[in-house]
């Protein structure tokens, strides 16, 4: 019984470890979108006040 108390814990531990990096892997790839829609906006951003928006 004991080491299947063992291999639980260990489980346990790998999947929060896991967890974790799969936390940091997104929100590292949520920050980098954010910044590649921010820089194509910036580029994409057209003269407004030469177009008659009415």
């Amino acid at each position: 019984m004991t080491e299947n108390t063992q291999q639980a814990d260990r489980r346990n531990r790998l999947l929060e470890a896991a967890a974790q990096e799969m936390i940091k892997f997104e929100q590292k790839e949520n920050e980098f979108r954010r910044r590649d829609r921010e820089e194509r906006a910036a580029e994409l951003r057209l003269p407004l006040d030469k177009f008659n928006l009415h």
